[in-house]
């Protein structure tokens, strides 16, 4: 009886969450709050008392912007968590910015915008950052949301008036570009004369009527190649290998005319451009990051991949991310599993200019988190949430058969390597889907940070990926193996 009151007693003396919160805040104990609240969803404290643990959390983001931005956005990540209040997400947006992930402080401003409409700040700060962007469009429909009455309103005046003008230079732009393409015929060059090559490093492009940007197309310490796009929209050449080529500021396409006559490259192209600008979009929005440097996108038929890349290749691959360019397997008529591809390879060159470049991701990220990320975002541009029946029904046959293979092999085997591959990507990609249930995109992305930084640590990948897993997450591959292994069994 004296134990179950004694029990009571230190039940009742316990600080709740909130409590322990404010306390750690009050002593600004910064380092022992982001621990103590550093995993787990808000169904882990009460709901009267996350606000609470929120506001504590948020304010210790506010305190550590100027000298700690790493744990200032962590704080303020999990200040969101349990509760998206407006000084978390602030918070959250000026560490991000001040790190340079745009497309985190871009997603942060957008949800307080959502939230709180009548606050006048965010939209500002969006309408700044997208002009510093040069999204002239968007900064423009951003400044317009700040309430004219609000301390904002006079400056997003004043904001407004200089995006508006950009905007209208840019449409003027457009509309002069696109009348030199048709005047030129679709290419830059007279109609008489073969066309030029894409420009390369050192060379002077023979027409210059449209505003160029020099981009590099790999890595420029290892030989990367210069080419000359355009500012705005795409320039249309060939080659020295005979491929069209159209290139921007984020994408170098290329492939070969197959005996398309003009109209017909035109469309061609023109919808390929459509899929590569859903793809950056997407993944900026869905995973908050996207490249920042350009990427060639190779389009094949179905006979030219396989003289390129090998039978082998062409029997097994929708597509692949290589040497800095996405190869797309069959790709003459853009149907809905060549979209489909292209965003799942899309996601490989995201992780790779994330990591730095070089394919350095492939020598430090486990093969099954790089793979399942690209697998599971297919997923969700295909408005699917998980498995389809069919790959559930291979799953669940491999289970019987005791032939999923765990986390620990696809560490360093890639999922294709499986006995059944379908299973191997599936796996994968429910991995990830598990990781983003409990912490979302951004811890997604750190994680993949924390191991790009640490490859020179001397631990081999599978070794210090334990390390980070559980630092990150608070398990281990074995757990996520059997977490995954009762999502597999589950009836349905």
């Amino acid at each position: 009886m004296r134990a179950f009151v004694l029990a009571l007693v230190l039940a009742a003396s316990a600080p709740t969450p909130a409590q322990k919160a404010k306390e750690l805040s009050s002593k600004k104990a910064w380092d022992e709050l982001y621990l103590a609240f550093s995993s787990g969803d808000a169904n882990t404290v009460p709901k009267e008392q996350r606000a609470a643990v929120s506001g504590a959390l948020a304010t210790g983001c506010e305190a550590l912007l100027a000298e700690d931005m790493v744990m200032a956005s962590a704080l303020g990540e999990r200040a969101v968590v349990f509760e998206e209040t407006a000084p978390a997400l602030h918070c959250v947006a000026t560490a991000a910015r001040r790190t340079d992930q745009r497309a985190a402080a871009e997603a942060a401003l957008r949800k307080g915008l959502q939230r709180f409409p009548k606050d006048g700040s965010f939209p500002l700060e969006l309408g700044k950052l997208l002009l510093e962007e040069q999204d002239s469009v968007g900064a423009v429909a951003a400044l317009e949301q700040v309430p004219p009455r609000s301390k904002e309103g006079a400056e997003a005046k004043k904001l407004l008036q200089q995006a508006r003008q950009s905007k209208q230079q840019e449409s003027d732009a457009r509309s002069e570009a696109a009348r030199i393409e048709r005047q030129l015929g679709g290419a830059t060059r007279l109609p008489t004369e073969a066309p030029p090559p894409v420009p390369l490093s050192g060379s002077t492009p023979r027409y210059e009527q449209e505003p160029v940007t020099e981009l590099t197309v790999g890595n420029r310490n290892a030989g990367g190649k210069m080419v000359k796009a355009p500012t705005v929209g795409f320039e249309s050449s060939v080659d020295s290998a005979g491929k069209r080529v159209r290139a921007n500021r984020r994408f170098v396409i290329k492939y070969n005319n197959n005996s398309r006559d003009f109209r017909q490259r035109a469309n061609y192209e023109g919808r390929v451009v459509e899929v590569l600008e859903e793809a950056y979009y997407f993944a900026r929005d869905t995973l908050g990051q996207a490249r920042e440097n350009p990427v060639e996108v190779v389009l094949y038929s179905a006979d030219e991949f396989r003289d390129e890349l090998g039978a082998g290749a062409a029997a097994m691959a929708a597509g692949l991310y290589s040497a800095n360019a996405i190869r797309i397997n069959n790709a003459v008529e853009l149907t809905k599993e060549a979209k489909a591809t292209l965003v799942h390879e899309y996601i490989h060159a995201v992780v790779d200019d994330f990591c730095g470049g070089g394919n350095r991701d492939n020598d430090t990220i486990p093969l099954w988190l790089n793979e399942g990320l690209a697998e599971y975002l297919e997923w969700k541009y295909l408005k699917q949430e998980g498995p389809t029946r069919n790959l559930w029904a291979h799953m669940r046959q491999a289970q019987v058969e005791q032939d999923v293979p765990s986390l620990h092999f696809l560490v360093n085997n890639a999922p294709i390597t499986s006995s059944n591959p379908m299973v191997g990507y599936g796996v994968s990609a429910l991995a990830v889907r598990e990781l983003v249930r409990r912490e979302g995109y951004r811890r997604i992305l750190r994680l993949i940070e924390d191991l790009c930084e640490n490859r020179g640590t001397g631990m081999n990948r599978g070794k210090y990926f334990e390390k980070a897993l559980r630092t990150h997450y608070g398990l281990t591959m074995d757990e996520l193996d059997k977490e995954l292994a009762k999502q597999i069994g589950e009836p349905g």
